[in-house]
Formats: structure tokens, C-alpha cells, sequence
């Protein structure tokens, strides 16, 4: 078992290892899901005081990718996420409060095009072990719903039976998979 003074460090993202993704409501009757595949990530974690933790990422808007190359082009376009103009999303944390032995509450900013709201994401901890490699790895699991018109992506149609094309709310979700720096598989 790793003690918390052991998880002390600081961490990058494995990009092969964490996902960030998202769910919208499409036509008011299922829903779309999506990642982002070009991330990078960092964090300093603090293991006898999580207060002390901090983290940043940065998502590439080109990399959305739902799996339809045609709605993908459209994400990318001013109606939506205007990656040639905003090539990248960010969040920095700005307080991290420990909930329970496995559950966190992190507060940041998150810029989406021009526009930055602080966010809080609820995490789960969920362990951490020693890759074949000898990289001290941990893991965490969070989501959180926005309103993606508070970040000026409003673009929308009406529905003729009611109701609009795409959901104002949207989840984001994260699976990560962080790799401590500074250590004997580096």
C-alpha cells in the first residue's frame, strides 16, 4: 500500500491511459458521446494535504471526435467550439478539498473560447499501483454537468415537434490515469 506521503509529487497525464470526454442530448431523445483526443495534463499532488494539490490541462478542440466526421467538422466551427480561433480549452485548479478517503471536490477555471467560469468537479480516487515499468500510476474518475451557452457556445435549431437539436447542458468526464515524475520507470 502506498502511503500519502509517497503519492506526494508531481504528475503528467497518460494520454493513452485517461480519456476526457462528454455526453450532449441530441434531438431531445438520446445522447451523443464524444472525447477529446489531444491532452496534456499536469498535477502536484499533496498526500498529507490535498488543499495543497494543484493540476492544469490543456484539451486541443481540434481532436473532438464523436465518431461522425461530419458532425466532428461542424464542433469544430464558430457555432460550437471555433478551433481555429480557440485551439485549446484549459482548466487550472484554484482549491482542491478532500470529502472522504476517495472522494474530492476540485475547483478551477475553465476557459472555453474567450470565456473563463470557475467549475467544480466532484472526483473519485480510485487507487493508485506500480505499472510493469516501475511508474507509480494513479487513478481518478470525475463528472460534472455545464451549460455550455455560459461558455458562448449557443448554437442551436428548433425542433418542429418542440424542443431544441442540442442539449444547452452538457457532461464532462474524466478517466485519469496520472504517471508521478521523478522515479525509477522514468
Amino acid at each position: 500500500m502506498t502511503t500519502a506521503t509517497e503519492l506526494t509529487g508531481d504528475y503528467v497525464l497518460d494520454p493513452a491511459h485517461t480519456r476526457i470526454g462528454f455526453v450532449a442530448r441530441h434531438a431531445m431523445v438520446t445522447k451523443v458521446r464524444g472525447a477529446f483526443h489531444e491532452f496534456e495534463g499536469t498535477a502536484h499532488l499533496d498526500g498529507a494535504d490535498p488543499a495543497g494539490s494543484t493540476a492544469q490541462v490543456v484539451i486541443k478542440t481540434e481532436s473532438i471526435d464523436t465518431g461522425v466526421e461530419q458532425r466532428d467538422q461542424h464542433l469544430r466551427t464558430n457555432d460550437f467550439l471555433d478551433a481555429p480561433n480557440f485551439p485549446d480549452i484549459t482548466y487550472r485548479t484554484t482549491r482542491v478539498e478532500q470529502k472522504s478517503d476517495s472522494e474530492y471536490r476540485v475547483t478551477g477555471d475553465l476557459t472555453v473560447k474567450d470565456t473563463t467560469k470557475p467549475v467544480t468537479i466532484d472526483f473519485e480516487y480510485t487507487g493508485n499501483a506500480v505499472d510493469p515499468f516501475g511508474n507509480l500510476r494513479v487513478g481518478l474518475e470525475g463528472s460534472v454537468t455545464i451549460s455550455r451557452k455560459e461558455f458562448g457556445v449557443e448554437w442551436n435549431t428548433a425542433l418542429e415537434g418542440g424542443g431544441v437539436l442540442v442539449s444547452d447542458k452538457i457532461v464532462l468526464e474524466f478517466d485519469i490515469s496520472a504517471i508521478k515524475q521523478g522515479q525509477q520507470g522514468q
